[in-house]
């Protein structure tokens, strides 16, 4: 029997006269990359918002791990095992990649106001082992140079990897890569693949992504879902959901883009 980490099932969430999501169902199996892909507005990022609880649907259902995650408070979301990047990078850029992946960890914390300032026994070596949590972290993904280096003095690519590895820092059992490639240039995007495969293969954890770069999402994916206008399209293996016929015409829609579909396919 399939284990099933994640399952959406009749998901719609209108605003008010708009539908931006309409009657989507799928299941997130353990240990796999499966990707959401389809053209701008197609709803991809208002399902990535359900499922981190920033949005509530109008109708269906998300469970996670067997649990109705619909009734969680997005606070919770984290300590339950769900982890998360943005499109536009959200970090605390006046501080150092280390600190911030610190932060990351605080899912994890479980002392009292008293222990903490008395730093406790308990406290420093759970300091300890969020500290060893986090550099095997940056081990990982090769960010030892930057460790100690400010944020807000990083290159753009490089922040990317930081979000990347600060979601890591909390120990996910569902990461939520919410357009992983966007502005990263060729060889950014080939280590990125690179690391979803290692963050699926060695770390063991399922992913679910949203990504627009064709090429990535066949390094990388098992499954893929298109979505258009709210809708589903397709749903299937990169290759059979490339070549899918609706989602040529909704997602790629030039002849240059096609031709260019069809190479990568047939790899």
């Amino acid at each position: 029997m399939t284990d099933v980490l994640l399952s959406a099932r009749d998901l719609s969430v209108r605003f008010g006269g708009v539908l931006a999501v309409n009657q989507v169902s799928f299941d997130v199996r353990r240990g796999e990359v499966f990707t959401l892909i389809g053209p701008n507005g197609a709803g991809k990022t208002t399902v990535f918002n359900l499922i981190s609880r920033i949005y509530t649907p109008t109708t269906g259902s998300i469970d996670f791990e067997g649990r109705p995650l619909t009734a969680q408070p997005p606070h919770r979301i984290a300590g339950l095992g769900i982890a998360r990047t943005f499109q536009n990078i959200e970090l605390f850029e006046h501080a150092t990649v280390l600190h911030n992946l610190l932060i990351g960890r605080h899912v994890h914390r479980a002392s009292g106001l008293w222990a903490d300032m008395f730093f406790t026994a308990k406290v420093r070596a759970a300091e300890l082992a969020a500290r060893e949590q986090v550099e095997r972290v940056i081990e990982l993904l090769d960010l030892q140079h930057f460790r100690d280096t400010m944020v807000a003095g990083l290159p753009y690519g490089v922040r990317k990897v930081v979000e990347l590895a600060r979601a890591l820092c909390t120990g996910p059992k569902l990461l939520l890569l919410d357009e992983p490639s966007s502005g990263l240039n060729v060889e950014e995007t080939d280590d990125m693949a690179f690391w979803i495969q290692d963050i699926r293969d060695e770390l063991g954890i399922t992913v679910l992504m949203v990504e627009h770069d064709m090429s990535l999402v066949s390094k990388v994916s098992d499954r893929v879902l298109a979505m258009n206008q709210g809708e589903m399209l397709a749903l299937g293996s990169p290759r059979e959901v490339q070549l899918h016929p609706g989602v040529v015409e909704a997602y790629l829609g030039s002849v240059d883009d096609v031709a260019s579909l069809r190479r990568e396919a047939v790899r």
